[in-house]
């Protein structure tokens, strides 16, 4: 994923998406001329293929707005200030689309890495 272009790199992955649903289709159409069954839904028929589509994760730690001149001047151990406090949740995104926020933790079984906590999963609104 493009760290400079991000425009670009949820239309890539919606074209991955998009690829990976027309795949889908094209599975169904030969199976159902396969059996003659009819089309029913993708998760009935096939749930692997539904499961194993790829999608892009990240945990948006939060954003900041400068000028391409500050772009510019940014250096190796520069600080960039971002929009949110420590302590406040982060945004889990799929795809280009939030899906959840969560808070920060340090994993368990590692105390090297750190996680996220999910504390509250986004319920999807319906257009139109």
């Amino acid at each position: 994923m493009s760290k400079t272009n991000p425009e670009a790199d949820l239309e890539a992955s919606d074209d991955q998406l998009n690829r990976a649903i027309e795949e889908l289709r094209g599975v169904l159409q030969e199976e159902e001329q396969r059996t003659g069954a009819p089309e029913r839904d993708a998760t009935t028929t096939n749930p692997g293929v539904i499961l194993n589509i790829p999608v892009d994760v990240q945990i948006v730690l939060g954003s900041a707005e400068m000028q391409v001149s500050e772009l510019m001047a940014l250096q190796k151990g520069s600080t960039v200030a971002l929009n949110r406090r420590i302590g406040e949740p982060v945004d889990v995104v799929v795809n280009g689309r939030r899906i959840a926020r969560g808070e920060i933790t340090v994993l368990e079984s590692d105390p090297s890495r750190f996680g996220i906590r999910l504390t509250e999963i986004v319920t999807a609104q319906k257009k139109g």
